[in-house]
């Protein structure tokens, strides 16, 4: 069994040595990290000397460098998700960043904070909830994607078979990853949202999950990262997969989400809503098409549905996607612009029919992915939906929930679990599963990028538009508001540490965390790092 990790792990530690030791049946390794040269080896367990202080562990998330030296983070607690297909998957919970060095004497009183500053960047980022994997499971890829695959790819590593866009700890074991030898200790980490449900309808039992893989590539927080890089990948972008299992049977339908897809920033200034501004010198086109080359390679055809408003500042974005559309001339491109604001006012949210009638015959074309119960695919997934607002948060959610019913629709009358004629929408208890399903992941993907809960969630959770959820949108607003001004620089710089965008050079003359600031805006307190990342990085 190649693709797998240790799953029951014991770390022993003495002054010279980590030992992580695999306790799995009939398992004898043991990953040796040398404290002092930093080098990492296989041995046994006899190698490990009875005076090591020993606790169990749960996963090893990685190594990183900084000011003090190397450290070691591991998984110290998690929780069972559920069961996928015979395979356990878990919530990573709670994380120990350990030291290779026994002392901080080395260091002077600016790298003693400095030091202190990079633990509490990276204690920031694995607090943010939304870390799932499995050791024996392949997370990061769709049903489709893994049904297509060689030999080859079966006998690889959970870590060399991985997409590697949604890897969120790819950075962290790039020591490991380095030596094949010692795979089976390296776990990759998705970061983003996963739910589980068994469920019955007409007495017919079936599970139904929810998978959102968020990217690593421009990853970030709302007003910090927005639209593409010069390699076409887009900001908050999202891989959301919906799966039933019935019977052997298993179907899936996959969506996505990501920034508009040209250069522009929105930079936080103290308003409540700053101006997007459109870079003027860049050249669209070339990020535009690396964009869209790497999503019709990956996933096929491609539905845009562009949320954002068609007046006031989010007018010259809707313009521009669809004027670079249309100058792209694709033939596995659509794009449909549907201002959700504006066709839904004075809670008119029934309108969105408007929007799921336009689409249903590109729905229908589309499909969705389906493989019977000895093993043969029924039907493929010929393209998807990739859905837009400014955020990529609370009009896309709402959308990408309604898309993924209707698609379930089919995919259990065809299954036989709904008989001819029947509504998904009338069977009221799945109908309560799946709304809150969906409004968890709205809250988990608003969470991870723009640091509160979602709007809108009331209709996702109820079918209505409510007075209360208006408050509760109202309130959320104002946290975001803070946020984004006055803590997202710190939450910005910390995902860019963690993801190796940002690397700690303890050689350096000048300590990177006093640089001059700009007292301009109040809002600039919050920026250590920014300015001093990777340009790429940053717009």
């Amino acid at each position: 069994m190649a693709a797998s990790t240790y799953e029951r792990l014991k770390l022993h530690i003495t002054p010279e040595k980590f030992y992580v030791e695999a306790c799995d049946d009939g398992a004898d390794d043991v990953l040796i990290i040398d404290r002092v040269s930093t080098e990492v080896t296989l041995a046994v367990k006899k190698d490990v000397p009875p005076s090591a202080v020993t606790r169990p562990i749960f996963g090893i998330l990685g190594t990183i460098h900084l000011v003090a030296g190397n450290y070691l983070i591991v998984i110290t607690k998690k929780t069972k998700i559920g069961e996928f297909f015979n395979h356990v998957i878990w919530k990573a919970t709670d994380f120990d960043i350990l030291s290779y060095k026994k002392t901080m004497l080395h260091l002077t009183d600016i790298q003693l904070q400095d030091n202190k500053t990079f633990l509490a960047m990276l204690n920031h980022v694995l607090t943010v909830d939304g870390f799932y994997f499995s050791t024996t499971y392949d997370l990061t890829h769709t049903l489709q994607r893994l049904s297509n695959t060689s030999p080859e790819f079966q006998e690889m590593s959970l870590l060399e078979r991985a997409d590697q866009r949604f890897v969120w700890n790819g950075h962290l074991l790039r020591e490991l990853s380095a030596q094949p030898e010692v795979h089976r200790f390296a776990l990759p980490v998705l970061h983003g949202f996963i739910t589980m449900h068994s469920c019955s309808i007409n007495g017919k039992y079936f599970d139904w999950i929810l998978i959102s893989r968020r990217s690593c590539f421009r990853a970030g927080v709302r007003y910090y990262v927005r639209g593409i890089d010069s390699e076409g990948h887009a900001a908050n972008f999202v891989e959301t997969e919906q799966i039933v299992h019935y019977n052997g049977s298993k179907a899936s339908f996959v969506q996505t989400r990501g920034s508009i897809p040209i250069f522009w920033s929105q930079r936080p200034n103290l308003k409540y809503k700053p101006l997007p501004q459109i870079n003027k010198v860049a050249n669209h086109m070339d990020g535009f098409q690396r964009h869209f080359d790497s999503q019709v390679i990956i996933y096929g055809k491609q539905v845009i549905i562009n949320l954002v408003n068609q007046k006031g500042s989010e007018k010259p974005l809707e313009q521009s996607f669809a004027t670079m559309v249309s100058s792209l001339g694709s033939g596995m491109i659509r794009y449909i612009a549907f201002d959700f604001h504006k066709e839904c006012r004075n809670m008119r949210w029934d309108r969105l029919s408007i929007l799921l009638d336009q689409v249903a015959e590109m729905q229908d074309e589309l499909s969705y992915f389906l493989v019977d119960s000895a093993g043969k695919v029924a039907t493929n997934q010929e393209g998807v939906f990739r859905s837009n607002c400014m955020d990529c948060l609370d009009r896309t959610n709402v959308i990408q929930s309604l898309l993924a019913r209707r698609s379930l629709q089919a995919q259990l009358q065809r299954l036989g679990v709904l008989h001819v004629g029947q509504k998904l929408d009338e069977q009221d208890e799945f109908e309560k599963i799946y709304k809150n399903a969906w409004a968890d992941n709205a809250n988990a993907c608003a969470k991870q990028y723009a640091g509160t809960g979602a709007l809108k969630t009331d209709f996702t959770r109820t079918g209505k538009r409510t007075q209360l959820g208006l408050i509760m949108d109202g309130w959320n607003s104002l946290i975001r508001y803070y946020k984004n001004n006055f803590s997202d620089g710190f939450r910005q710089d910390s995902i860019d540490l963690f993801l190796g965008n940002y690397s700690v050079d303890e050689l350096e003359s000048h300590s990177p965390l006093s640089v001059p600031r700009d007292w301009k805006f109040l809002a600039t307190l919050q920026k250590p790092l920014r300015g001093l990342l990777p340009v790429g990085q940053v717009t």
